[in-house]
């Protein structure tokens, strides 16, 4: 599934407030040219949810939640006094973690407009994966629903603050598979983390590596999550913390052994989100392009990229 944030990113929440498995949702759909899926360029320009494809960028000052009331995301909810003293706050960071709470949480196609009574400007965020469907017509969020929509913004949190095409898999709090079709799974062929925790407690948020660790060569802007083997042991995103641990070694795989729909970490079990990268979206120190995660110098590691950065000053 797509969504407008290159998910299906969103954090400037202190780790604020990604997408499953279609075998469950009727048949297959057509798949988007090549061209468009590979670049990701015109994702860029507007935020849209189609299947389990997101445009992750969410800021890391976005994972958190503190003062976000959880008695619902209804357009009374967003009405509140409370809501209105929490947005007002920080109006530009919130109106960004709004944004992938509102992806996160409500139906595609759902729309959730906040006006402000003082100024009388109105912001307007839409609905995309359908995560927490009780919080999002009302009532106050289930403890499942504030750690999906946790696990949810986890995954779309942005590095470098970059919009990147992602493949998100996993369950909403109800237990609906987000829609993930064969093609979709096909062109995102590079496994890559899952997401697990709770944005609205102390209990943290959490990524372990689902993808192959990455050599020295290589590196990608989805740093928060994959990294290369060098690498494994720094927390570069934190408040997310990158577990050391594998997926497979904590998380529970589907029927269908396409994402993990629940891990359980320091002894308690959550829902989770699991997430796929194109194969370009991986860069490689040699390949002639100096990327932002590549640095000069004179070896060939992505950190001391001589061959496509150069040398440095």
């Amino acid at each position: 599934m797509e969504t407008g944030v290159s998910t299906a990113g969103a954090c400037r929440l202190g780790l604020v407030l990604l997408l499953l498995t279609a075998s469950a949702c009727g048949p297959m759909e057509a798949a988007p040219e090549p061209e468009q899926l590979t670049s990701g360029r015109q994702e860029l320009q507007e935020m849209r949810t189609t299947n389990g494809l997101s445009l992750n960028g969410l800021s890391l000052n976005g994972l958190s939640l503190n003062g976000l009331s959880l008695n619902g995301l209804s357009l009374d909810g967003l009405a509140s006094a409370e809501f209105d003293t929490w947005f007002q706050a920080d109006p530009a960071l919130n109106d960004s973690v709004m944004t992938y709470v509102i992806r996160c949480a409500v139906p595609a196609g759902v729309r959730r407009t906040y006006t402000s009574p003082t100024t009388g400007r109105t912001w307007s965020w839409t609905g995309g994966l359908g995560l927490a469907p009780d919080w999002a017509n009302g009532s106050p969020a289930t403890l499942a629903e504030q750690r999906i929509v946790s696990a949810c913004l986890a995954a779309h949190v942005a590095k470098y603050e970059l919009h990147v095409s992602i493949s998100v898999q996993g369950l909403s709090a109800t237990g609906v598979a987000i829609p993930t079709p064969d093609w979709e799974l096909a062109l995102y062929s590079e496994k890559e983390a899952c997401f697990f925790g709770n944005l609205f407690t102390t209990e943290g948020v959490y990524a372990g590596n689902d993808g192959r660790p990455l050599n020295e060569r290589e590196s990608t802007a989805r740093a928060c999550a994959l990294s290369s083997k060098k690498d494994a042991g720094n927390q570069p995103c934190a408040p997310l913390i990158r577990v050391e641990q594998d997926c497979a070694r904590f998380c529970t795989l589907d029927a269908s052994r396409r994402f993990y729909p629940s891990c359980t970490y320091n002894g308690i079990s959550y829902p989770a989100i699991t997430t796929r990268l194109l194969r370009s979206q991986i860069y490689t120190c040699g390949d002639g392009v100096c990327q932002m995660t590549e640095r000069c110098g004179t070896g060939e590691s992505y950190d001391n990229c001589g061959r496509d950065c150069g040398p440095c000053p």
